[in-house]
């Protein structure tokens, strides 16, 4: 496992690598209050035969912020563009939850040339538009509080948004999303009040419907849908597999918007199967 920096958009961008250069590439997309090693316990089950490279989006991590507050999917659709092209990624698989989600259909669809597979976590079109998920993620952006007393504070205030936490995702989230302050007091990593902005943002012009990419894919894609989740309706999963027979959704019961921290062993399962699968395709 490495840390890697680059310059994306005119930023500085920070990525995790893990396994061997010359290996098949997953590249994994984060979600919207998250950063790249959300996904280090995933990675690491794979390090043994792919190559996982994990971008901290622009905001969070120890990716640089952006004075311009272009946190919007037009934005990190481009970064992902910059990031495949530096690193020479000519054929590779992409994974993303939720807000990187919406970023790997879009790019997918755009780059069939490039994407060999594509697995979305908990993301559909319209997720982020209405619905009660949407409306929870607004709520909670809108309140978030600009820091903690302390560690326990912050902790409990995870606890109070995501109950079923475990103690792994919990520890990984008070390590990655938080920086020391004055007098004990720990600050967000994020641009907290930029990505509110942007996310908070109503203006037609900055919503994206995801429908058009979704059935512009042309790679095999896998939908995990979280079986307790108030984002991604299995409606809507049902539906993407009807306009585009490439799609296939699966769900995994009693994980939430975070299957990936939810239901950790069933999460790579079924990511297994669908790498395995595409390797075995003609």
């Amino acid at each position: 496992m490495d840390d890697r920096f680059t310059t994306l958009g005119g930023l500085r961008a920070h990525y995790v690598e893990w396994g061997a250069p010359d290996s098949p590439a997953v590249v994994m997309l984060h979600g919207l209050r998250s950063y790249a090693r959300t996904f280090e316990p995933l990675a690491a089950r794979l390090a043994d035969r792919y190559r996982v490279l994990a971008l901290d989006a622009r905001g969070r991590g120890d990716s640089a912020w952006d004075p311009e507050g272009a946190y919007h999917t037009p934005s990190y659709v481009a970064d992902l563009e910059e990031f495949v092209d530096r690193l020479g990624l000519d054929r590779f698989v992409l994974l993303g939850h939720s807000m990187g989600g919406a970023t790997a259909y879009v790019y997918a669809a755009r780059h069939p040339e490039r994407v060999v597979g594509t697995v979305v976590e908990d993301i559909g079109p319209g997720s982020s538009l209405g619905g009660a998920g949407a409306e929870r993620i607004r709520r909670e952006v809108a309140e978030t509080p600009a820091e903690f007393a302390s560690l326990d504070a912050a902790r409990a205030y995870w606890r109070g948004i995501r109950p079923g936490i475990s103690a792994d995702a919990l520890e990984s989230r008070i390590r990655h999303t938080l920086r020391p302050g004055s007098c004990g007091r720990r600050l967000w990593k994020f641009d907290l009040s930029g990505i509110a902005r942007a996310r908070l943002d109503t203006d037609p012009a900055r919503q994206v419907d995801l429908w058009p990419s979704v059935e512009a894919l042309r790679c095999p894609t896998l939908v995990v849908r979280g079986g307790a989740s108030d984002f991604l309706p299995a409606a809507t999963a049902a539906e993407m597999t009807v306009r585009n027979p490439l799609v296939r959704a699966v769900e995994i019961p009693g994980a939430g918007h975070y299957v990936h921290d939810d239901a950790p062993d069933a999460f790579h399962q079924q990511l297994e199967q669908f790498l395995t699968g595409l390797e075995a395709a003609p």
